[in-house]
């Protein structure tokens, strides 16, 4: 047996593999609320949650950023929607001989910009130089700490119903449970299928951000129940493994999705489902239905101006479904993997 590229892209043959390979031996640790079975964006530890994440996009640098500005935001993201403060990360460099300097340059200025839009640490690193062909691989792990915005949010969760969690978890939802995307899907992965030389007139950038600078006003109106950042495999991805830890159903309606036309198009014409597409810079959340109208206004606020709330939790059924802009219903599986390799 041997590993297959699809055992490490992020869908439904990544999880099947680490739950047999990973959480067979390490599942049960845990040092705080969040055990590495319960496989959540973090784990946490005395008051605090960590994360680590490792980045091969090809090409390094893209429209809109860098694998630098990608593994900050994407640590950092991974931190904020479990409603923690990014405070501190490492940072560890793989780079092939050879590799331009100018480059790498590029890629640490994009990582110390996002550090101090996020008003962040960098504390410790690592560098290797291979000679395989790998041109840059980035590791970076990151430590969030609870805040008066996290508090904010539960205090406000607990006013509606018991939530036993003492951070914002994806297995939180509830039936009736508004779903909000926080903007436009799919235009990170189109971003990087247009640097590898798709012949399109398309302005289109990563949406690469850290979600945090927005979330945080969210928190304060408060009613949060559940976040993921959907990164390999989107949206689908991720409302799906909501939908399963939460034990609900969810439904979604196709014409409430946020995504530009000429992305849509793009995706329709090579065959590509937007709802897969990798993002960098959103977030789907569950929110208690009362407090949905006053979320979304924050975030649109915040200057997510295309947020909008796209479904809701359900008993009905236990999968995601979609309503279709023709008037029908169709379940909206777990992608296997993400359609395009290295993408983050």
């Amino acid at each position: 047996m041997m590993v297959r590229r699809e055992d490490g892209a992020g869908g439904k043959f990544m999880h099947e593999f680490l739950k047999r390979h990973v959480m067979s031996r390490f599942g049960e640790c845990r040092l705080g609320e969040i055990s590495l079975a319960d496989m959540d964006d973090s784990s946490d530890f005395d008051g605090f949650v960590f994360t680590t994440d490792s980045y091969v996009v090809d090409p390094p640098i893209f429209r809109g950023g860098s694998i630098g500005s990608l593994a900050v935001c994407g640590t950092a993201n991974d931190l904020a929607v479990m409603g923690a403060q990014p405070y501190a990360f490492s940072l560890s460099l793989i780079i092939q001989e050879g590799f331009e300097v100018e480059k790498l340059e590029r890629i640490l200025d994009d990582v110390k910009f996002w550090l101090s839009k996020l008003d962040a640490k960098l504390i410790t690193g690592d560098m290797k130089v291979v000679e395989a062909n790998v041109g840059i691989i980035v590791n970076t792990s990151g430590v969030g700490v609870k805040n008066e915005h996290l508090a904010k949010n539960l205090e406000v969760v607990r006013e509606f119903r018991d939530y036993p969690f003492g951070w914002i978890r994806d297995c939180g939802l509830k039936e009736g449970d508004a779903i909000i995307v926080s903007g436009n899907i799919a235009e990170h992965g189109v971003a990087i299928m247009l640097e590898r030389g798709f012949d399109f007139e398309l302005d289109v950038k990563s949406d690469v951000y850290p979600v945090w600078l927005f979330l945080k006003d969210a928190l304060d109106v408060g009613g949060i129940t559940a976040m993921k950042d959907p990164t390999r495999g989107g949206l689908a991805n991720a409302l799906n493994e909501m939908a399963e830890k939460s034990g609900v159903g969810i439904i979604i309606e196709e014409e409430r999705i946020p995504i530009r036309e000429d992305v849509k198009g793009f995706c329709e014409l090579l065959g590509l489902d937007p709802l897969s597409m990798a993002n960098e810079g959103k977030v789907v959340m569950g929110v208690v239905e009362d407090m949905a109208e006053d979320v979304l206004k924050a975030l649109h606020k915040a200057g997510q101006k295309e947020a909008e709330i796209i479904g809701y939790a359900t008993s009905e059924f236990e999968e995601v479904v979609m309503e279709t802009s023709i008037g029908t219903r169709k379940v909206v599986p777990p992608p296997m993997a993400d359609p395009i390799p290295r993408v983050c």
